[in-house]
């Protein structure tokens, strides 16, 4: 991995799992970071854990709830305030729900935290990574997207709706924002690619009560560790292996091939759209 000394990174969904392991990595290879979550205790307890087992610093939080398009204005509002450079962003903070529920804004909430969530802080950030450039933005998606094709005509589940298809819709629209945005990106010196962490053990369903979390506890043991499968996103952000590659899917630190419904250009543009549409930026 490459030196980050002088470097800004901003991680999102950082105070568990892989996000967590994620802005440790960075900031042991001597980067700024800005760990975003929700909850301000355990914000806290991740910068004190990251500081101390990096010997870096230069760590700190910001709070933001995805869940929130008004809440991810804001908080976009705070990284510009405070990152006068933006390096890297690592769009990481994602759900997943047993049952079909909304945000507040009314939009399924897989889709709304997992995609709308990365398309609506990027956009509003992109100005400062081109200024910054060269910068890179890495996306968390999954190969969960094997299981749900993206049907643009249902992007909020509301005709079909089942957990595994649903989330893994959200991780194709997460394929499909990378390619294009690398698109709309040539030439700027801003590259962005996408990853498949592998199946880690996190606290991704703990929000499904009692039942989430304990069919989580169960199925951790065959898991990855969060350390393990935060080694992909560490590589996008730092290895100069991948300077000047954009645009692609990754697992296990080498490029993969996703399904062709998760990887068609014309049906990335309209994602793009409606997307737009639905959060007002993004033109």
């Amino acid at each position: 991995m490459s030196s980050l000394d002088g470097k800004t990174c901003v991680v999102t969904g950082a105070t568990s799992g892989i996000g967590e392991e994620t802005a440790l990595g960075l900031a042991k290879l001597g980067a700024r970071i800005v760990l975003i979550g929700r909850d301000p205790e355990r914000a806290k307890h991740s910068v004190e854990r990251v500081r101390s087992e990096s010997g870096n610093d230069r760590v700190e939080s910001l709070l933001g709830d995805f869940a929130s398009q008004q809440d991810i204005r804001r908080l976009a509002a705070d990284i510009l305030e405070a990152c006068p450079r933006l390096d890297v962003l690592v769009n990481n903070a994602g759900i997943i729900t047993l049952k079909r529920q909304t945000t507040e804004d009314g939009f399924e909430a897989m889709f709304g935290v997992n995609h709308l969530g990365y398309f609506t802080l990027t956009n509003l950030l992109l100005d400062r990574l081109k200024q910054s450039a060269p910068a890179r933005i890495v996306n968390v998606a999954s190969n969960a997207h094997r299981f749900g094709s993206l049907d643009i005509d249902d992007l909020q589940s509301e005709k079909s709706f089942g957990s595994m298809k649903s989330y893994g819709r959200s991780k194709s629209a997460n394929i499909l924002f990378t390619v294009e945005l690398a698109r709309r990106l040539e030439g700027t010196h801003v590259t962005v690619n996408c990853l498949h962490p592998g199946a880690v053990a996190t606290r991704l369903g703990h929000n499904n009560g009692t039942l989430g979390r304990a069919v989580t506890k169960i199925i951790s043991v065959f898991m990855l560790t969060p350390a393990r499968g935060a080694l992909t996103s560490i590589h996008l952000a730092s290895s100069a292996a991948v300077e000047g590659v954009s645009g692609r899917y990754f697992a296990k630190c080498r490029e993969q091939k996703p399904t062709s419904t998760a990887s068609d250009p014309a049906v990335a543009a309209r994602l793009w759209q409606a997307s737009h549409q639905l959060t007002g930026i993004g033109a």
